[in-house]
């Protein structure tokens, strides 16, 4: 029996292993090392395409010396509050990284150095292709091997305060409409003057 148990250990820990290997990292392993803020205000909604939004993050300067020394480049995105992600498998927390859903449109990626520690911004327009949803702002610090080490956010750890809302663009452009009528009126014409040139050839050939 102990034998057995000593067998489960190890295999235990050799999955453990080889997941840190295979560069399996886990959302609750990282320390909240950034500090993001966001432009928008609770429960502001910002129009995709229109509205820009402004990002800030930097380290927390109340840690130790170092905490930042492996810090290569720092990926800030937007992520789906809990309120949108019900009953949608596709947007879907996991705590696996490379397997998580929360966080998928990227706001910038910018490369990061050690030894300045100036908070950094950003600003940018909403991006059309980012569906209408309820938001925060997630940051995640990487190595050089593009490995996850730390991260920060502008909401809480349950992910309830700074929410804001993007309303996507929906409705039909006005030029793809005039496009469109044009592109039809074009195919009855075209359609019109073949179904009479094929009468007259018709004729002669009689």
């Amino acid at each position: 029996m102990a034998e057995r148990g000593f067998l489960l250990a190890s295999l235990l820990l050799f999955c453990c292993l080889a997941g840190t290997c295979y560069g399996i990292v886990l959302f609750s392993s990282l320390p909240r090392t950034l500090v993001v803020t966001a432009s928008p205000n609770q429960g502001q909604v910002l129009v995709a395409g229109e509205d820009k939004i402004t990002v800030t993050w930097g380290v927390n300067q109340s840690l130790p010396a170092g905490t930042d020394s492996a810090y290569k480049t720092i990926k800030v995105k937007f992520c789906y509050a809990p309120i949108s992600q019900v009953d949608r498998a596709w947007r879907k927390t996991v705590d696996n990284i490379s397997k998580d859903k929360t966080c998928q449109f990227l706001i910038v990626s910018k490369p990061y150095d050690s030894s300045n520690k100036t908070v950094q911004s950003f600003e940018l327009t909403v991006q059309r292709d980012v569906p209408s949803a309820t938001y925060f702002v997630r940051a995640f610090a990487y190595n050089s091997e593009n490995v996850e080490l730390g991260y920060g956010q502008t909401t809480d750890a349950h992910k309830t305060t700074n929410l804001f809302e993007v309303q996507s663009i929906t409705g039909r452009h006005v030029s793809l409409d005039i496009a469109s009528v044009c592109f039809s009126a074009f195919s009855v014409l075209s359609l019109l003057v073949f179904f009479v040139a094929e009468k007259k050839r018709a004729k002669r050939s009689q």
